[in-house]
């Protein structure tokens, strides 16, 4: 299956067969960064808020999933569970949706905007997970330090660290938060794709460590 980061909090997930997810579409007018032309058989939305629930031109007859629940599409199984973008139940921020995608055989889990401490009732919903995506800001999502009580509870093979800004993800480009995440990991441990597009095979996970993978920045279009 192959990831294609397509900027902020958005990723491409497309299987073998073809089939493809986006997840978070954003709007280019309001975010600062030009969304990729692209297409999908389905969209996610985890809030309602420019920077991730923009629905995709050019996707006739595509899947919008915008709320929690099971959903299977030719094969590929995809589960929303609520969760909050605060630590005050949504009153705050509102309320944010976790996807997780079972594609290739791969567990794929995109938490969205969530802002809340992970609760034992959430981490055994997400169950096992290979690859995770994860917010990390200040305030609005994840200080670094609760990200890695996630990923220490939920021990993913691959952690995606996600920013919802249009810099760059090149170590002097990021901020401090991402900074100070990445660095609660064994250099050896952190990687930078080459692009913005990377591929796995079931095989390549073998739950013995997590590693942390970095995305190029995607230029403007």
């Amino acid at each position: 299956m192959k990831i294609e980061w397509l900027g902020l909090s958005s990723y491409k997930l497309t299987e073998s067969t073809g089939l493809s997810i986006v997840m978070d579409p954003y709007k280019s007018e309001k975010s600062g960064l030009d969304f990729p032309k692209t297409t999908a058989d389905a969209v996610t939305i985890s809030h309602r808020q420019y920077d991730s629930s923009a629905v995709l031109n050019g996707s006739k007859g595509k899947l919008v999933i915008e709320t929690p629940g099971f959903h299977e599409l030719d094969g590929v199984k995809l589960s929303g569970f609520l969760s909050y973008r605060d630590s005050n139940k949504g009153k705050e921020r509102g309320r944010n949706i976790v996807y997780k995608v079972r594609m290739d055989g791969v567990e794929i889990c995109h938490l969205g905007d969530i802002g809340e401490e992970l609760s034992p009732m959430l981490a055994e919903l997400i169950g096992m997970t290979n690859i995770l995506f994860i917010p990390i800001g200040t305030g609005n999502t994840l200080d670094p330090q609760t990200a890695k009580e996630y990923v220490d509870m939920l021990m993913p093979d691959i952690v995606i660290p996600m920013q919802s800004t249009q810099r760059g993800w090149h170590r002097s480009d990021i901020g401090s938060m991402m900074d100070e995440f990445i660095d609660m990991f064994d250099e050896s441990d952190v990687e930078h794709v080459g692009g913005n597009t990377v591929e796995f095979d079931r095989a390549d996970f073998d739950g013995e460590k997590t590693r942390v993978l970095i995305f190029k920045h995607r230029a403007h279009s």
